[in-house]
């Protein structure tokens, strides 16, 4: 298949129980390493919400929620979340969680238009997380700092990795580098913002890519966010703007950038109103959570997901992530995997 990237010389380094045993100490260590590093509880997390209440995240927004209508309430229809983005948010105010003190979940989701390749399943796991901050912090230090240590938590899970299952060896570098979507434009003329993540990671192996969402010098997006959770149009203090951004990994197993986190500090009520403005979706403020927001209800904060089966894929040195997690592939696929020697679960 043309999207299925098939890597000279590959070779699973675990056997299948080893893989089992892995993925389980991957997910112990990491969750609660980053619980410690951001000072998060855990909290249970709902698999679907309610249509039309603004809850769900609406990701590039072309994407669409797999659904369903409830006998017992009416045939109200409830909608299988696609992240937690803004679930997140009322429950850092339902539970009255103080700025510097946040929550984290185990996030499930379905994405039945997802384009299946050795990244991307219908099946997304995550981690979402989210945490209370003061109107001081919205600014590039602060983000620069949750970053760091959201990275650190990583590098700390390699090394158990790599001490528990020698023949895996360490290849995350020790910083990771920042750069601003505007200057990769800059950096790579000529490049599509893929080319531009490729090039830059493969040059720093770490980068946090700042300013995902507003349009570039260039008339485009790097890539596209939804209006109403990360903010994507106050100006920072370098001179761009966007307090959000993604944290990529250069993968040499696959030869190409991983994106492993998409995270931000949230909008407040004046850039909420002004990206709904921007994108079209004025509508969308007369929703149960944007009323929420604009009746200051709902703290400020900064969140994000950090993928689950990304994150052991690239531990564990997988070359596709149904090595990973147990999903749906066209059958095709299956067959080419497993010729290939990275028979999917």
């Amino acid at each position: 298949m043309s999207k299925l990237i098939k890597p000279a010389g590959y070779e699973q380094l675990l056997s299948p129980a080893q893989t089992e045993q892995g993925i389980k100490l991957i997910k112990d260590f990491f969750q609660a390493n980053l619980s410690t590093a951001l000072r998060l509880r855990r909290v249970t997390a709902p698999l679907f919400v309610l249509r039309g209440l603004g809850i769900n995240d609406d990701l590039n927004g072309v994407e669409r929620p797999v659904s369903f209508p409830i006998k017992d309430m009416g045939e109200q229809v409830a909608e299988v979340v696609h992240s937690l983005a803004k679930w997140k948010r009322l429950m850092l105010a339902e539970y009255d969680i103080q700025p510097g003190y946040g929550l984290y979940t185990d996030m499930n989701a379905i994405r039945g238009d997802e384009e299946l390749d050795n990244i991307h399943s219908l099946y997304v796991d995550q981690w979402d997380w989210e945490r209370t901050i003061n109107r001081k912090d919205r600014n590039l230090k602060f983000l620069r700092k949750i970053v760091k240590s959201i990275y650190a938590a990583i590098r700390r899970t390699e090394y158990l990795v790599c001490e528990t299952y020698p023949q895996i060896k360490p290849f995350l570098p020790e910083e990771i580098h920042f750069f601003h979507s505007e200057e990769l434009l800059k950096m790579y003329p000529g490049m599509t913002a893929k080319e531009r993540e490729n090039a830059v990671c493969k040059a720093y192996g770490a980068v946090f890519i700042i300013g995902i969402g507003g349009k570039l010098s260039n008339g485009e997006e790097h890539d596209l966010r939804a209006p109403d959770y990360d903010d994507w149009t106050t100006a920072n203090e370098e001179g761009y703007y966007g307090l959000n951004g993604d944290i990529l990994i250069w993968y040499p197993i696959l030869d190409r950038a991983i994106e492993l986190s998409s995270m931000g500090i949230r909008v407040d009520k004046e850039s909420l109103l002004h990206q709904l403005e921007l994108t079209g979706k004025q509508e969308r403020q007369y929703l149960f959570f944007h009323q929420q927001l604009l009746s200051d209800k709902l703290p400020l904060s900064i969140g994000g997901g950090i993928g689950q089966s990304r994150l052991c894929l690239m531990l564990l040195h997988k070359a596709h992530i149904g090595e990973i997690q147990a999903s749906i592939w066209p059958n095709e696929m299956r067959k080419e995997c497993a010729d290939f020697g990275m028979p999917l679960i």
